[in-house]
């Protein structure tokens, strides 16, 4: 019997070499590209369109309708996000969620001139709209994962949104007279909030085992 080595254990030889994972084909790349064209193609011809109905027939969309340029393309990104798919679609709908928030919260305000309502309204557009995008998108791509992480996210934004909404305007009156103190309701308020954080404690808490 031969005492050589064999092709398999001959000293000093490299180990096999793993193959490099697979490069993105050139057509996933192109029809990524294209459908952020689309999508941005369609925000620029929806708001020349504005524009141009603001010029021609007169329409008043700087006083009081300018928020519509931050809505409209909000709810293109929301409907362009079913057919990106994947996670791009799911963060073009979240992106889209926010950004259709803001421009609501904004027409609010500058119908009312509440501004400062921005030292809570900041929930509905963090946490809040974030869920909403999810929901979204988990309910049409029927996702189920997604839509629980969205309503939790939506609860958080909206828990948010009433304990400082409460705080600021009931106690420190940030709009107006402050309602809460001196009255009956301030008690009530409390108990409210705190049933409400342990409740939804004791929901996130299930939600985690």
């Amino acid at each position: 019997m031969s005492d050589e080595p064999g092709p398999d254990n001959v000293s000093g030889s490299p180990p096999p070499s793993t193959p490099p994972p697979d490069a993105p084909s050139p057509a996933s790349t192109d029809s990524r590209q294209d459908r952020g064209g689309l999508i941005f193609g369609g925000i620029l011809i929806v708001l020349g369109v504005l524009f141009l109905a603001e010029r021609t027939f007169g329409v008043q969309f700087g006083r009081f309708g300018w928020p519509l340029f931050v809505i409209v393309p909000g709810v293109l990104l929301m409907a362009a996000s079913l057919a990106a798919g994947g996670r791009e679609g799911s963060g073009l709908a979240v992106a889209g969620a926010i950004t259709t928030v803001v421009g609501l919260v904004l027409a609010f305000q500058n119908a009312t001139g509440l501004w400062a309502t921005w030292a809570y309204a900041w929930a509905l557009v963090g946490p809040g709209a974030t869920g909403i995008g999810l929901i979204f998108y988990g309910v049409l791509k029927r996702q189920p994962d997604l839509v629980s992480n969205g309503i939790r996210s939506l609860g958080s934004g909206l828990a948010l949104l009433a304990a400082f909404g409460l705080f600021f305007e009931g106690v420190i009156g940030l709009s107006g007279e402050p309602f809460l103190l001196g009255s009956d309701l301030l008690p009530i308020a409390l108990i409210g909030l705190g049933v409400a954080l342990l409740g939804w404690s004791l929901v996130r808490g299930r939600a985690r085992t």
